[in-house]
């Protein structure tokens, strides 16, 4: 068994680079006049994994994800894993959107990945750990053309590959 390869396909987004990313797009609104006497905001809930976005109608609060999208890739971070909501009208004339923070693989996303690597008959072992994947192998190589084979393919979510062994 010693002789064996392994890496892990994460999803994951750094949470502190978020803060850092919504922090200065609040500067930026609170610095631009088409967002003036709008309140706008951007609340992060880690626990809940949702970035919540409020202004005072549906076209500014399209305007505040744009800037936050900017933001948020500036700083590497992978879009494909922010996932807007539908925009709620609320009282008092203000409007809400959520953006749901993907963290990890989902169960489905994560038998799909096993399934196109199955497919291509790989000399590598998968199983589903939870929210990861790993990947064993005896040949470097092998794990070389799966992690091609992922980068080749759209799952609707950012992978990366760690913990290399």
């Amino acid at each position: 068994m010693a002789s064996d390869f392994s890496f892990d396909v994460v999803s994951k987004v750094e949470y502190t680079v978020v803060d850092e990313a919504i922090s200065i797009a609040m500067k930026e609104v609170i610095n631009r006049y088409d967002f003036k006497d709008s309140k706008s905001e951007i609340n992060f809930d880690k626990k809940a994994n949702t970035i919540m976005l409020q202004s005072s109608d549906v076209y500014k609060v399209k305007a505040l994800y744009e800037v936050l999208q900017t933001k948020l890739s500036k700083r590497g971070l992978p879009l494909k894993n922010f996932e807007p909501q539908k925009i709620d009208s609320a009282l008092g004339g203000t409007a809400k959107q959520a953006i749901k923070v993907q963290q990890g693989i989902p169960q489905e996303k994560a038998k799909e990945i096993v399934k196109a690597i199955k497919e291509q008959k790989l000399k590598a072992n998968v199983s589903i750990q939870g929210d990861t994947l790993r990947v064993t192998s005896k040949s470097k190589d092998e794990l070389q053309n799966v992690m091609t084979l992922l980068r080749g393919e759209d799952y609707g979510i950012a992978l990366q590959f760690d913990n290399f062994r």
